[in-house]
């Protein structure tokens, strides 16, 4: 009996067992078939895609509505996470194009009631621009040498970018070159390969010796994360600059200028030359050598220093200095083979001492004299005697001559000897060279009648020595009689008077007379009056000397009252006495003041308190009011700035005179108007103009006329003129208004321009500024393109003071065309064309640059060539792309093709139409357009000569038929997709009839096109004949996508061509020989042989020994060979026959093949049903019965357990169930043997969903039967027969698992004598 608690236990577990038998009775008899996928085989997916993002779904369809579960398996299945459910697959391992471009992946669907389904999937990774360029084989160094020709290739660089297409190509580009200048950014060039080329001049004493080049990789971009980028990396290249001995010597410190002493001793060191090498780093040894013909002076080869070697005389050297040519050679010849030298002019002044003392020479013609002659000592003269002081001594013709230089040549004069004191010497200094003269120093001692001949010693003395110093000359002086006897009046003056106006020969004395006590012609006496003048008032009788009024209206007491004459005696050596006259007018008061005297003042500018007494006089009587007088200044110009004193006429001035003040017309002359007028009745008055020449004072500083100019001057131009500045000086005199004008050093450039004056007019200057000689402009080159110069405007006063003025001078350098164009960026970036871009579209703007301000710019076209791939493409391309002077890119073809050119390489340059000077043209460029492919090509299949045939037996998944298809296109453009678009079966009797799932098509990827694999999806009906007409579609993955389509016919083969060979051998042997056997079938019919089945022959009781073989004999027209064909074709190959006959060939012969019709089929699934629901009842009873006889038992065995329990050492493991004990998954522990079972022990009998379990009498006889086809299943036979009649070789696995619990430990005391009780016996169990 079964205890009441365990009834339900037991029910329920019954009615489990009989619900999973009932379940598989009806799947066998329903027929639920397998899911198919339907969907694309190949999916592109980008390198960039990120982790988890979703990138497609796996569909698949189910004809019974089962629910199913999707899985992806395979060697790169770990790329992908797959939800079971819904089939949504994202990205689980990212991708790397350049690793793994394509892979597949099998994915697999699966309704849990029929095998997993699997199809193949085709991952196209695409490239994405996710690699820099990388520079290989950093760092770059190089040496260069200076004289390196432009155009050299100085070293070159690679860069590598892994990815494809626009995104793996590398363009190069030099972005800065250090030091960081505009020229030394244009000195290098790189290619298009990573060439570094030279494209300037080096120098390594003018430029720098050190460039550092940074060099940008930059790639053609393409697209990453959803942006379009480009990528690039840097490389720095150093560059040293190695010099070579191609620059001539320089001299340091020119001019070179010394002096020395005449008369130095030889070898006395005078001035030292230094010349270096000018290519510094070379430092060639310096020879120095003297050129021009010399006596005086020597030089050292080595040291340069140059000392005396002859006798120096300054006066017999020209000039007073010598100029040597000094040449420096280096030792070397230099990188041409020529001597290296430079030439300078060393000037050596001779300076003077005094070792000359002065010659006196006899000189008719003074300036003519050369003081060549021999010097004269004795010189002889003539003169009266009694000549008047000062007065030459005639015909002496004495020059003095000291050919000593300044100071030595300069000498004193003085006289010497017995009448030294009577004469005196002229000059008394001369400097170098001058005239002598003896004058009259004393006439009363020169008289002829004590001393008829004089004589004097002329001393000239250049040292101030008394002794060892003079030169002497005597003159001999002979003097000349006279009539020395003078008439004598008896009184030295009479005073005389006369009224004014008294009539003409009035008498105004008669008794004045002379005597002379010469006798003869020189005593004979005449009269004269004298001065002259007096003759117009008054006259004498030459005889008498009587005194008359000669004209009487000149006799004007207020004009002249006393006349003051000279009465002279002349006898007739012409030898006169005087008198003095003083004759009284007697005032009738008629005479208006007079002033005496002129009145011209000089005086300094800016001389204060200036004092002028004006004088005058009245004829009129002094002691009435009509001579008194009074002063006063009469208004003018000037009288502002005078006062004078009206008694006593003082005229002072009241300020400083400015002589800037006084009208430049005036010439610093200032004239103030004085009235002079007495006090009479009526008032008689006079006036006097007082001048003051004031002296002009530096006292004004130059001042421009604008503090600013601005010039222009083109570029290119040596020694032109830039422009003027004009300045003025307010000081009135040419010494002090002179105006120089000079450009201060410290201004930027400013060596490049000289300037000179030139004044125009009194005052004003001019400047004129130009380039200096072999100064020209690059306007291009230079920074900033002008100058800021700062012009300075002095004058002197030639006493040290200097007034200065300044003005800044903007000289602006005016860009002439000159400079060739250029393209930005060069090389040009490429650019990628769609190839159905449309007509005059513009798919590229070029644009160029040219560095002059002025330019006229145009595009031109100069070649086109063609490239498909690596490969030239004829001229195919010429007409497609049409360049535009104004650098437009325009299609001009509709015959853009990318299948036959997809690159185009166009070379252009610029053109400056108003280029002055110089290269109009850029470097010939070369622009590359990428032709992007677009789908403009549907798949095309390519031709099949195969004939493709069906057997019924061939499993699902079976290869059939393959068809090929290619896309011209590239890309995602050319991968292709095949599909089923419709399956028709056309019988032998020309029925038509459409199948749907019967065949499926797995597309692959193979080298230079994609397979379509026609494959079983379903079993096949053997008992149709005729041919299933296949439609086959490519659809290409493009945008929009294009797609062709084809047909082709799989021929059946019913199952009456089936052909059964027997063998003696056993079902091994044969299986071990069915290659061998397969072959030397094949090579019997010339067939292809397709071997359905390989079995044991059927035996009613036990096996036979003997083994079948069922197989199809096809030919490729769609024929198959029957079982008396194969027997003849056999039979007629001796030696396929023996090969067939040693491996056991029994018998050949026809398959019995049954039917069935849709009644029979019928018939069967209710007999099969019957027959299910009688087997389960059959087992409910036997449940019952087994349960209720082992009871007691059972109970028994829980106990023991409960106590054995107790001594276990080791917890209790978990692990999955084992099938075929009543192990429980949770606890891990068989309740009847009351130990745990290893779950890991491989027990031979692994649960698959595949495999048919029939329970038989007791839960430890189970058998499994598997399909033949799954390899991981042990080799179990499937047959009709009972599995009890079936030899069993497995260990019943409850037998095994005990035995495997003993050998792994023992166990404890207690348990032991529990298993050994014979209540666990599994018999009984």
């Amino acid at each position: 009996m079964i205890p009441h608690e365990m009834r339900p236990l037991c029910l329920s577990r019954m009615l489990w067992f009989t619900g999973i038998l009932l379940f598989i009775c009806l799947s066998g008899a329903s027929g639920n078939t397998a899911p198919r996928f339907n969907m694309s085989s190949a999916f592109t997916l980008p390198e960039d895609t990120p982790l988890g993002d979703w990138v497609f779904k796996l569909v698949a369809m189910d004809a019974d509505g089962d629910e199913l579960y999707y899985t992806i398996e395979g060697d790169n299945a770990n790329y992908f996470a797959v939800d079971h459910r819904t089939g949504n697959v994202t990205l689980n391992r990212k991708l790397n194009y350049e690793e793994k471009r394509t892979f597949l992946v099998d994915a697999g669907v699966t309704d849990n009631k029929n095998v997993m389904v699997y199809k193949k999937l085709t991952i196209i990774v695409t490239d994405r621009n996710d690699n820099k360029p990388i520079f290989q084989d950093e760092p770059y160094f190089t040496d260069v040498s200076e004289n390196t020709p432009v155009g050299s290739p100085i070293f070159n660089v690679l860069a590598v970018d892994d990815d494809s297409a626009n995104a793996g190509r590398v363009y190069y580009s030099i972005e800065k070159v250090n030091p960081n200048n505009a020229e030394n950014h244009q000195l290098f060039n790189i290619l298009y390969n990573g060439t570094v080329v030279l494209n300037g001049s080096l120098s390594y004493n003018n430029k720098s010796t050190f460039y550092r080049i940074e060099i940008l990789a930059k790639d053609g971009g393409g697209l990453l994360n959803g942006a379009f980028i480009y990528q690039n990396s840097t490389a720095y290249l150093s560059v040293t600059v190695v010099d070579v001995p191609d620059l001539d010597p320089q001299f340091l410190g020119e001019p070179y200028i010394g002096s020395i002493p005449e008369n130095s001793p030889l070898g006395t060191s005078v001035v030292q030359v230094l010349a270096i090498d000018g290519d510094k780093d070379v430092n060639d040894i310096i020879y120095y050598s003297i050129t021009n013909t010399t006596s005086l002076f020597t030089i050292s080869n080595t040291t340069g220093v140059i000392s005396v070697s002859g006798n120096l005389d300054r006066e017999g050297v020209p000039g007073e200095e010598v100029q040597l040519q000094v040449v420096a050679r280096e030792r070397n010849l230099n990188i041409y083979h020529q001597v290296a030298q430079v030439s300078t002019i060393v000037t050596i002044g001779v300076t003077d001492i005094n070792d000359n003392t002065p010659q006196f020479y006899w000189c008719a013609d003074y300036p003519a004299c050369n003081f060549t002659g021999s010097p004269e000592d004795n010189f002889t003269g003539d003169i009266e005697e009694h000549a008047s002081a000062r007065t030459p001594v005639a015909d002496l013709n004495i020059a003095a001559y000291d050919p000593d230089k300044g100071s030595n040549g300069t000498f004193q004069l003085y006289l010497q000897g017995p009448d030294a004191l009577a004469f005196s010497v002229s000059p008394q200094k001369i400097v170098n060279e001058g005239v002598v003269q003896v004058l009259v120093r004393q006439p009363g001692l020169v008289d002829y009648e004590k001393k008829p001949t004089m004589t004097v010693e002329i001393v000239a003395n250049d040292t101030g020595k008394a002794t060892d110093c003079c030169s002497f000359a005597t003159v001999t002086i002979h003097l000349a009689d006279i009539n020395d006897h003078r008439p004598e009046f008896k009184k030295s003056d009479y005073k005389l008077s006369v009224l004014e106006e008294s009539p003409p020969g009035t008498v105004v004395s008669s008794n004045i007379t002379a005597t002379d006590p010469d006798s003869g012609l020189y005593g004979e006496i005449t009269y004269q009056l004298l001065p002259a003048s007096i003759l117009s008032t008054f006259t004498v009788n030459e005889i008498s000397g009587t005194i008359l009024v000669a004209n009487g209206s000149k006799l004007d007491w207020g004009i002249r009252s006393v006349y003051y004459a000279t009465l002279q005696a002349t006898d007739g050596g012409n030898l006169t006495g005087t008198t003095q006259l003083e004759i009284s007018v007697i005032d009738i008061n008629n005479n208006a003041p007079v002033v005496t005297g002129s009145y011209n003042v000089i005086v300094n500018e800016g001389q204060d308190n200036i004092i002028v007494e004006i004088q005058a006089t009245d004829k009129d009587d002094p002691d009435t009011n009509n001579s008194r007088l009074q002063f006063e200044i009469l208004p003018g110009e000037f009288s502002s700035n005078f006062t004078i004193n009206p008694d006593t006429g003082v005229l002072k001035s009241k300020g400083p005179f400015d002589r800037e003040a006084i009208p430049l017309e005036l010439n610093g002359k200032v004239v103030v108007t004085i009235l002079v007028h007495d006090l009479g009745i009526p008032q008689l008055n006079t006036t006097v103009n007082v001048t003051f020449l004031v002296e002009d004072v530096n006292d004004n500083a130059p001042r421009f006329n604008s503090s600013f100019y601005e010039f222009s001057v083109q570029e290119g131009l040596s020694g032109v003129f830039v422009g003027s500045v004009e300045a003025t000086d307010a000081d009135q005199t040419d010494i002090n208004n002179r105006i120089s004008f000079l450009i201060v050093e410290s201004s930027v450039g400013s060596n490049n321009f000289l300037i000179n004056s030139i004044c125009q007019t009194f005052g004003s200057c001019q400047g004129n500024l130009r380039l200096g000689p072999g100064v020209e402009f690059d306007y291009d080159r230079m920074q900033p393109k002008f100058f800021n110069l700062t012009v300075q405007a002095e004058n002197s006063d030639f006493g040290g003071h200097v007034d200065v003025d300044t003005a800044v001078v903007i000289v602006n350098v005016l860009d002439v065309n000159d400079e060739s164009p250029s393209l930005v960026p060069s090389p040009p970036q490429s650019i990628e064309v769609l190839e159905n871009a449309t007509l005059n579209e513009v798919v590229a703007v070029l644009e160029a640059t040219d560095v002059d301000t002025n330019h006229s710019l145009l595009f031109q076209e100069l070649a086109v060539i063609c490239f498909k791939g690596s490969a030239s493409a004829g001229n195919v391309c010429q007409k497609w792309f049409r360049l535009e002077s104004n650098g437009s890119l325009l299609v001009n073809s509709t015959e853009i093709d990318y299948e036959v050119c997809d690159l185009v390489e166009l070379s252009l340059r610029v053109k400056d139409e108003i280029t002055e000077m110089g290269d109009p043209y850029s470097k010939n460029e070369t622009l590359k357009i990428l032709i992007v492919d677009v789908n403009d090509n549907p798949p095309v299949f390519l031709n099949s000569t195969g004939t493709f045939v069906a057997i019924p037996d061939y499993p699902v998944g079976f290869q059939v038929a393959v068809v090929m298809a290619k896309d011209d296109d590239s890309g995602v453009n050319s991968v292709i997709s095949f599909k089923l678009s419709r399956v028709v079966f056309i019988s032998d009797t020309g029925l038509e009839r459409d199948y749907e799932n019967l065949f499926k098509v797995q597309t692959t990827v193979e080298e230079d096109f994609y397979a379509g694999s026609i494959q079983v999806a379903s079993n096949l009906d053997g008992s149709l004949k005729g041919r299933y007409q296949v439609t086959v579609e490519a659809k290409d993955h493009g945008i929009p996508p294009l797609n062709s389509s084809e047909s082709l016919d799989i021929f059946t083969v019913d199952q009456t061509y089936r052909v059964k060979l027997e063998f003696s051998a056993t079902l091994k042997e044969v299986q071990d020989n069915s290659n061998a056997i397969e072959i030397a079938l094949r090579t019997a019919t010339n067939s292809a042989v397709y071997i359905s089945a390989i079995k044991e022959a059927s035996s009613n009781f036990r096996a036979s020994g003997k083994t079948v073989m069922e197989a199809y004999f096809i030919y490729k027209n769609g024929t198959a060979l029957g079982d008396e064909l194969v027997t003849k074709f056999i039979q007629n190959s001796p030696e396929q026959l023996k090969q067939l006959l040693g491996m056991g060939l029994l018998l050949i012969g026809p398959v019995d093949v049954t039917e069935p019709s849709r009644d029979n089929m019928l018939l069967g699934v209710i007999a099969g049903l019957a027959g299910c629901v009688l087997l389960l009842f059959l087992i409910m009873i036997l449940t019952v019965i087994g349960m209720k006889k082992s009871y007691t038992r059972k109970l028994k065995s829980l106990k023991s357990l409960k106590v054995a329990s107790t001594f276990s050492a080791t917890p209790m493991q978990q692990g999955p169930a084992i099938p075929g004990t009543n192990q429980y998954n949770k606890e891990g522990a068989n309740p009847v043997l009351g130990f745990t079972l290893d779950p890991i022990m491989d027990l031979g009998f692994e649960e698959n969903p595949s495999f048919e379990v029939a329970s038989l009498n007791s839960l430890d006889e189970n058998m499994v039967d598997a399909s033949e086809s799954d390899p991981a299943t042990p080799a179990v036979k499937h047959h009709k027969e009972d599995a009890q009649c079936q030899p069993n070789d497995r260990e019943e696995p409850l037998k095994a698992a005990l035995e495997s619990h003993k050998k792994a430990k023992p166990k404890p005391e207690g348990l032991n004598r529990i298993a050994n009780k014979p209540i666990l016996n599994t018999t009984d169990v």
